[in-house]
């Protein structure tokens, strides 16, 4: 059984549920007024109309309890089954989606599946969701948000050509030479906390927001140019701003 296959078998469930609930509250009004006014004789049927109501209550919650408790999460998981709808919800939403199980890119995030617990992470964060599509659009949810913040691109070039400056000087390059982006993200964070705060994927998600905003130079008139490698491991992945993937391994700064 997929979670779809759970999630129609829980609906009429569910409402089953909903149902005892609104008796259970409509009959609990009325014995409230027929404490008010005293009426005892109403207030006896009542009582015993929601001692009924009770029990069928739990009957429906007995019944919602056997089916999930019916459903192998685990089996879900280790099956590949999730893996494949998520990859098929990504797909139908438009979200950016490589790899293969059980670690994900989408594009900033790095997704990982966690078949022995039953968990996902988006980059270090434990999501509970055994729902695909419910997944996939908080995904989506959160690439939207990250667009939607404001980045300075200027500002943003500007401590990159610092950094550029600063490894040319330890790596004895020459002025204008191509140096990896991935080395200049090491002078970017010297130390391991600042990685854990900016990780890879968000140096990639700032790289990409720069390349799309069309920025050519930086504060003091220096210009740049991405570079490729043949490298592949050395390259990174970034989208557009019309979701094409490009992949950039190094960057020049030149007066």
């Amino acid at each position: 059984m997929n979670y779809e296959e759970f999630y129609a078998a829980l609906q009429p469930q569910e409402k089953e549920v909903k149902d005892r609930l609104a008796s259970l509250q409509k009959l609990f009004k009325a014995v409230g007024k027929e404490t008010e006014s005293g009426d005892v004789k109403g207030l006896s049927r009542d009582l015993s109309a929601m001692a009924e109501a009770a029990e069928l209550l739990s009957a429906a919650l007995k019944e919602m309890d056997d089916t999930v408790s019916g459903f192998d999460t685990r089996a879900y998981f280790e099956s590949g089954e999730f893996a494949q709808q998520m990859l098929d919800a990504c797909k139908e939403k438009g979200v950016d989606v490589r790899g293969e199980f059980p670690v994900y890119e989408m594009f900033p995030y790095r997704v990982r599946l966690d078949a022995e617990n039953q968990d996902i992470y988006i980059d270090r964060k434990k999501v509970q969701c055994m729902r695909p599509q419910s997944f996939v659009d908080t995904v989506k949810a959160g690439q939207e948000k990250l667009n939607k913040v404001h980045f300075n691109e200027l500002n943003f070039v500007s401590e990159l050509a610092d950094a550029y400056d600063l490894a040319a000087l330890k790596l004895n390059k020459r002025p204008g030479a191509d140096i990896y982006l991935m080395s200049l993200y090491k002078f970017l964070t010297p130390m391991g906390r600042f990685r854990k705060d900016y990780d890879q994927q968000s140096f990639a998600f700032d790289l990409a927001r720069l390349y799309s905003s069309g920025i050519e130079e930086t504060k003091n008139g220096r210009r740049f140019q991405f570079g490729s490698s043949r490298n592949q491991s050395k390259a990174i992945r970034i989208l557009d701003k019309n979701g094409k993937e490009q992949y950039f391994a190094t960057i020049c700064f030149y007066e």
